[in-house]
């Protein structure tokens, strides 16, 4: 499969934040979460829990809770503003004050018309939802307290809210309280605190369900105000709620404990909630939860998404009944300068540029880096927005990023180990903001997706930026462009939006070249052959795709794989394919990766049938001869790495791979609340 020196990089402090809030869209299958630096990500859980959109956060932004409404998303934070998004932009698209302090949290009535918000100033604010905005509408009963938590009632006509030591029960229409429902404190010295509500379930049978700080949760009735049942799950918080046909509670030590409501002896015919499972798959709190069909979703402070099959909703032994861990995002933060040997890393408010150097002969690569305009390498953005995407030129003389509000454009020039950095001042007024940016492989065209799937072409010179053509797909789309590839050769440029459609570019003609079938899966990466001009393409459900963009089909060797059909244990992997490049030596080998290896395809030896076993590179070293190079005979050659955030081919055809252990990550986290542990 041939032989590459390797650059391994380890000093990429990639650091997610943590996770603050959740909120599934059953009838999209969307779920939305919310991170603590105020960025918001959106999944699509029926595209194999593919990660379709990231809104960037805000300095001061912070997110405390999500609500879905007919496919619109809003949010709700302790800076006391109600947040709409415009999913199709991916930036807010409008913010009201709610005039009542920070905002605790927000839900929806399961008609869709009205939002309900609780506020620091102890009032319950009920807004009207209408076709572009919403409006405000009243105020329920002041309280004493500050609103921690609500929960409307599937009719619409009570609102269960959440507060110190109490649960109030309103009517929504008049806006009175009808029950007040006192929480029992803890136990001894916790006697004396005040019991946080954190969550409340408002459920159709009119049953309150309540977790709170002393590690309770509790079951009410909501017609007579009366305390049903008491579970300690926990010695600490019970953090977060979610009720479905199951209840799901979420504490402090990093458990998911789940009740049903199911007869609690064999010979009862009476229904109670009983607690049922306990799920350990996290090491710090967990903030926020949901319920799927099928799945229990979780998040909280060690920043991973895990989804958990309920096994008795699922078939055993399925791809669908694994337990899923999402910890890095699913688009590259990482850009690389093929011929300069330079890399350029994305955090959310800076970008750090790095050379990469020669080994000392003890297997440490040494890596220097100066701004004379910047510290340490390190090129900071000025401003409330985050950065939303970079890119650094192959020839490393130019660096570009965007927030939602503008875009930035730097000339880098070296001296020796030294690199100057001059922002170009002037740029063409229709380069407001871009959603992916990308230069040509000559350094000469700067490429910026923005509104409607369209691509603004600039191209650079030393003396000016100017403005040459904007490039618009046929389809109407109005959805972002996530992925964005250009030909080494110059003639083509390759664009795939959410709507899983893929434009291909003529940059000699400026026009809409061809459109490639789509398919029903999103695509995750993408790039153009530099010899053959086909273009290959990996979807979110791992199929592999090639097409020739001179001849507008798909290649005979795409044809091949799809009548044969993939390797089952390709198809069973849960992280997404991330970046794909090709190999100038071998035209017929495509090198691709996600988050736990990278592997080499070569597209003249035959494919793998479905009872191939595939063996690690050390185990295939231990076979025998003939064994083993059958074995390398193979269509494809999988390499396993540790946490793999790039691996890109530079023009000496060295291989650099950027890796960030979890490990790393995890040793940057706060510590975890004191568990007692067996023998300690």
């Amino acid at each position: 499969m041939g032989e590459f020196k390797v650059h391994r990089v380890r000093f990429f402090d990639y650091m997610p934040s943590a996770i603050r809030a959740m909120a599934f869209n059953s009838r999209t299958e969307r779920l939305a979460l919310s991170r603590a630096d105020g960025a918001l990500e959106v999944f699509n859980f029926a595209d194999s829990y593919f990660q379709e959109k990231v809104i960037p956060g805000q300095d001061g932004r912070a997110v405390e809770a999500l609500c879905w409404v007919r496919g619109r998303l809003f949010s709700a934070g302790l800076n006391g503003e109600i947040t709409e998004y415009d999913l199709e932009n991916l930036r807010p698209k409008y913010t009201m004050e709610a005039y009542g302090g920070p905002v605790w949290t927000i839900c929806s009535n399961s008609q869709g018309t009205h939002l309900a918000i609780g506020c620091e100033d102890g009032t319950v604010k009920i807004f009207e939802v209408l076709e572009e905005t919403i409006r405000f509408q009243r105020n329920l009963d002041r309280q004493k307290g500050r609103i921690i938590s609500l929960s409307w009632h599937p009719s619409g006509a009570l609102i269960a809210a959440g507060m110190m030591d109490m649960i109030k029960v309103f009517n929504a229409e008049s806006g009175h309280a009808t029950h007040r429902l006192l929480v029992e404190r803890g136990v001894g010295a916790s006697k004396s605190r005040e019991v946080v509500v954190w969550s409340v379930a408002f459920l159709s049978d009119h049953t309150i369900i309540s977790g709170d700080s002393a590690g309770k949760v509790q079951v009410w009735d909501g017609v007579t105000g009366t305390l049903v049942r008491t579970h300690l799950v926990t010695k600490w918080d019970v953090l977060a709620l979610s009720d479905e046909s199951s209840l799901l509670a979420g504490t402090s030590e990093g458990t998911v404990v789940q009740f049903q409501f199911i007869s609690s002896t064999v010979d009862q015919h009476d229904k109670e909630w009983v607690r049922t499972r306990t799920f350990k798959n996290h090491t710090h709190d967990v903030r926020a939860l949901a319920h799927t069909d099928t799945a229990v979703v979780s998040g909280g402070m060690d920043t991973q998404l895990v989804v958990r099959p309920l096994l008795e909703k699922v078939e055993k032994n399925t791809q669908e009944s694994a337990l899923r861990k999402i910890a890095f995002p699913h688009r590259s933060l990482v850009s690389c300068g093929k011929k300069a040997g330079m890399l350029l890393f994305q955090f959310h408010g800076h970008l750090e540029l790095w050379r990469l150097g020669e080994s000392d002969g003890h297997g440490e690569e040494k890596h220097t880096c100066t701004l004379s305009e910047t510290h340490g390498g390190c090129q900071r953005w000025q401003g409330d927005d985050h950065i939303c995407c970079s890119a650094l030129s192959p020839c490393g003389g130019w660096l570009a990023y965007s927030t939602i509000s503008s875009v930035r454009l730097y000339r880098l020039q070296y001296n020796g180990s030294n690199i100057s950095i001059t922002k170009v001042a002037k740029l063409p007024k229709v380069l407001r903001s871009a959603h992916q940016l990308c230069f040509s492989s000559d350094s000469s065209k700067l490429f910026a997706s923005t509104t409607h799937s369209s691509v603004i072409i600039i191209a650079l010179s030393q003396s000016e930026c100017k403005y040459l053509h904007t490039l618009r797909p046929k389809s109407g789309t109005r959805q972002p462009v996530h992925l964005m590839s250009a030909s080494e050769d110059g003639k083509w440029l390759a664009t795939a939006n959410s709507d899983c459609e893929i434009h291909v570019y003529s940059l000699h003609k400026l026009k809409l070249h061809c459109t490639v079938p789509v398919y029903s899966s999103c695509p995750t990466a993408m790039a153009i052959h530099p010899t053959t001009s086909n273009l290959v393409m990996v979807h979110a459900d791992q199929q592999i795709f090639e097409y020739s963009l001179v001849q507008k089909e798909y290649t005979e060797w795409s044809r091949k794989l799809q009548k044969q059909g993939l390797h089952h244990l390709w198809l069973a992997r849960d992280t997404p394919i991330t970046h794909l490049t090709f190999n100038p030596r071998n035209p017929a080998h495509i090198i691709m990766h996600d988050t736990y290896m990278f592997c080499i395809i070569d597209q003249n030896l035959p494919l793998p049938d479905q009872k191939t076993l595939f063996y690690n590179q050390m185990t295939l070293r231990s076979l025998p001869e003939p064994e083993r190079t059958s074995h390398m005979k193979l269509q494809t050659m999988a390499y396993h790495m540790e946490h793999l955030l790039c691996v890109s081919l530079l023009e000496d055809h060295s291989l650099v791979v950027v890796e960030r252990p979890l490990l790393d990550i995890a040793s940057q986290l706060p510590a975890p609340v004191r568990q007692k542990k067996f023998a300690t």
